[in-house]
């Protein structure tokens, strides 16, 4: 048994009924596994038993303090892994977009908080005798890296699956009483206090550095001060005199209030030649990624007339897991605020401004503590931490208030090699990811054998034309080509760096 960091309790005070924390992917497999039998839910519910002791985060169970008095704690129990996996039919003809449409739904349901926080589902019914395989994890338990260590051991390298050892006996933790749990969160107070004072420091100091309170009036004002105090007593901590940028994220209606319901649109984009631009202009696939984001956002919005005079600005999720860390799940996360070039017409010159736009939020970012986003939320007492993150969050889509970002980007590396899933190849893997109040838009990308599979969420109140973004993505590669095409590539030096 163990505590939730505030990081992690974050992920569940967030969730109001209509934002919902869970990190999905879903792989599309051949629906044949390699002896030549179809796949169904009880290979699924087999491969997760054998290997559940492999995957922790599966068999915790959230036990919550009375009366908020202290973050909730997971507690080690045993699980009904047939309750978990479910599976359900597409109507004919089985076709992308019910897919999609299912996918949003279940994805963007809550999970019941008295078991343990995933649920897998096998959706049958696709075109060509594929089927679905939906992950959903919380993000209270895993964020993108632990989440890629949970899907590396579900999936294989081959058709016939691994070795693997005997499970050691395992008895699960009782869950403790209300009395206990009340007790252990008193106790926690105290070292809940000493945290709060090692973190103000640092979060007093880099205020305007923090995502989710960029956007509120006073932010950066404050920060400076406090860095300017700082200079005057002597404390110099890596980063403490750093000044946040003056990034203004204009209001566009991806940045509203959110309903209960999402849009899921999907597309797959070649990776050979996004790696193509990368080695022509000196960049990295991250930076291809986010200008063709950049550039089919400008389309997309272009095309309706709601394509702001001033540039987007992104939040881009990065991993601070140590290497002592892998392995530990929770989250380890930070987020880069990156200006988009929408407000640039030259596709070769969106390209190299979002690489050195990048450049220069990465070098910000490893000169920010790398714990800030935790210190930030270690700042508020337990007691009040649902209804002050529930605040912040409906705060920041309050018209006249300039958003944190626009939109959410992530890039998350996959395997270049095939794999299986019980046996059955997969053959494409889309990320779900989730959505909340000012933030109606993410785009995450999955790379995967010879593509980029990309996942876009949206709120389906605020986004009518999803698939109309996912076609621009597809576009915005075809006209970078072009455009590279008739121009010089970058100097040697800058593509070897």
């Amino acid at each position: 048994m163990h505590a939730l960091s505030s990081l992690d309790t974050f992920f569940l005070a967030a969730e109001d009924g209509r934002t919902n924390t869970n990190v999905s992917a879903l792989a599309i497999v051949d629906g044949l596994r390699a002896d030549g039998s179809r796949l169904t839910r009880e290979h699924l519910v087999d491969l997760v038993g054998e290997r559940l002791h492999l995957l922790p985060p599966l068999r915790w169970r959230l036990a919550e303090v009375p009366f908020d008095l202290g973050h909730p704690y997971w507690v080690d129990t045993d699980v009904d892994v047939e309750f978990h996996v479910r599976e359900l039919g597409l109507p004919a003809p089985g076709t992308t977009a019910q897919l999609e449409q299912q996918v949003a739904r279940l994805a963007g349901l809550p999970m019941d908080r008295t078991r343990p926080l995933w649920e897998i589902w096998l959706l049958h019914g696709l075109a060509d005798g594929r089927v679905g395989v939906l992950t959903k994890l919380h993000h209270a338990a895993v964020d993108g890296v632990s989440g890629a260590e949970i899907m590396g051991v579900l999936f294989d390298g081959s058709p016939e699956g691994r070795d693997l050892a005997p499970a050691p006996p395992f008895r699960g933790e009782r869950v403790p009483g209300q009395v206990a749990l009340l007790g252990r969160g008193l106790s926690d107070a105290a070292r809940h206090s000493l945290r709060a004072l090692g973190a103000g420091w640092r979060t007093l100091t880099h205020l305007d550095h923090v995502p989710t309170v960029r956007g509120l009036p006073g932010t950066r004002t404050t920060g400076r001060t406090a860095r300017r105090l700082a200079e005057v007593a002597g404390i110099r901590e890596d980063g403490d005199l750093l000044d946040a940028p003056r990034l203004e994220s204009p209001r566009t209606h991806l940045n509203g209030t959110i309903s209960r319901h999402r849009r899921l649109a999907t597309v797959s984009l070649p990776l050979d030649d996004v790696r193509l631009l990368k080695d022509r202009h000196g960049t990295t696939v991250n930076d291809v990624v986010v200008a063709l984001c950049a550039g089919a956002l400008r389309s997309w919005l272009g095309s309706t007339a709601r394509l702001p005079a001033e540039p987007l600005v992104a939040a881009v999720p990065v991993s601070v897991r140590t290497r002592a860390e892998q392995g530990t799940f929770g989250n380890r996360v930070g987020t880069m605020v990156v200006p988009l070039p929408t407000d640039e017409a030259d596709p070769i010159d969106r390209l190299r401004a979002c690489r050195a736009e990048l450049a220069v939020a990465k070098e910000r970012h490893r000169a920010i503590p790398a714990t800030l986003l935790r210190d930030s939320t270690e700042l508020v007492p337990p007691v009040l931490f649902g209804r002050v993150t529930r605040a912040l969050t409906r705060l920041a889509a309050t018209e006249g208030l300039s958003p944190a970002a626009n939109v959410v980007i992530s890039n998350v590396p996959g395997s270049r090699l095939p794999l299986y899933c019980a046996g059955s190849r997969v053959l494409e893997h889309y990320p779900v990811s989730t959505i909340s109040d000012s933030l109606g838009l993410n785009i995450t990308v999955f790379s995967y054998l010879d593509q980029l599979n990309v996942g876009l969420v949206a709120d389906r109140d605020l986004v009518d034309d999803l698939d109309g973004l996912a076609e621009a993505l597809r576009a915005e590669l075809a006209t970078l080509l072009a455009a590279d095409a008739t121009t010089a590539p970058a100097p040697a030096a800058e593509v070897a760096r």
